[in-house]
């Protein structure tokens, strides 16, 4: 795992004999974000299991899109405040496009900042939902439907949030078209839950990578 600041993605001071918390020099005590270098069913299962232990949701579209893989995973928090953010990365063909996507699926407490770092945002949460406003996707969270809404973000990503278990569910996508994913009955389930067989993996997808 490598460690890092969950808001800007920098260097972060581990807890010593004066200070009982993980310190970033730029956004003061933040929780650490940690992103796993490889992925695999070992991989994906260790932080599952730590998402478990907290009562926390690790979402993963199931079944996965065709020509879809798990390509990452992360996690923010550590042993004294436990998990308060989930990230798992997709990657698959973006058909609008006619390249590969890449799309992170976030869920975390509200104020951690790590969902709005991913979408480029300012933070470190994206406000009130336009709850008088239509949702603009809608996904299947544990059999469920959950609203997300668009977010204006740079233009190389298409940004979606809602809630979800009351935490932010974001959905983040490069390029920008591959936001599509989400208009196709989209179901999300909680790996904490249960990791099923039959995940398939890719390469470490480029924007976890970033992120390390």
């Amino acid at each position: 795992m490598v460690v890092s600041c969950p808001r800007c993605g920098g260097p972060i001071r581990p807890p010593d004999l004066s200070r009982s918390a993980w310190r970033c020099d730029g956004c003061g005590i933040v929780p650490p974000l940690h992103v796993a270098a490889h992925v695999g069913d070992e991989i994906v299962s260790a932080v599952a299991a730590r998402a478990a232990g907290s009562g926390f949701p690790m979402w993963c579209p199931w079944p996965l899109p065709p020509g879809w893989t798990v390509t990452g995973v992360a996690w923010v928090g550590d042993d004294r405040v436990g998990v308060c953010a989930t990230i798992l990365a997709c990657s698959g063909p973006a058909n609008l496009t006619h390249g590969p996507a890449d799309v992170l699926f976030i869920a975390e407490d509200p104020g951690v900042g790590v969902g709005v770092r991913f979408a480029g945002l300012p933070g470190p949460d994206p406000g009130p939902l336009p709850g008088d406003t239509a949702a603009h996707a809608k996904v299947k969270v544990a059999g469920r439907p959950a609203p997300l809404w668009a977010l204006d973000a740079p233009e190389d990503r298409s940004v979606y949030v809602g809630e979800a278990y009351g935490r932010w569910l974001w959905a983040v996508a490069w390029p920008a078209p591959a936001g599509y994913l989400l208009a196709d009955d989209l179901s999300l389930h909680d790996l904490a839950e249960r990791v099923p067989g039959g995940l398939v993996y890719g390469a470490v997808s480029p924007y976890l990578v970033k992120a390390a």
